[in-house]
């Protein structure tokens, strides 16, 4: 079973990391793009940082389509259970 509050504070120390943001400014709801001022490149960071974070394998275009910390999240989370199951 997936801690959903462990993976969303592991998702907000990769978007601050990658981004260079303040991890307090990062709200589930924030969008990468419009919110955090994530740039095209930055968005595949972002993806490749969380794979090597939660040690899984996502398909790039499919996380590439995820815009909000809150998506991001949900994705992953899907992600770890699938890997588990």
């Amino acid at each position: 079973m997936v801690d959903r509050n462990e993976v969303r504070e592991r998702v907000c120390e990769v978007v601050s990391d990658v981004l260079g943001v303040s991890i307090t400014d990062i709200a589930p709801d924030a969008r990468f793009v419009e919110d955090l001022g994530a740039e095209s490149i930055q968005s595949v960071e972002l993806v490749a940082a969380f794979e090597e974070e939660f040690d899984i394998e996502m398909d790039e275009d499919a996380a590439l389509q995820v815009k909000s910390v809150g998506g991001a999240v949900d994705f992953i989370s899907e992600h770890i259970e699938e890997q588990q199951g």
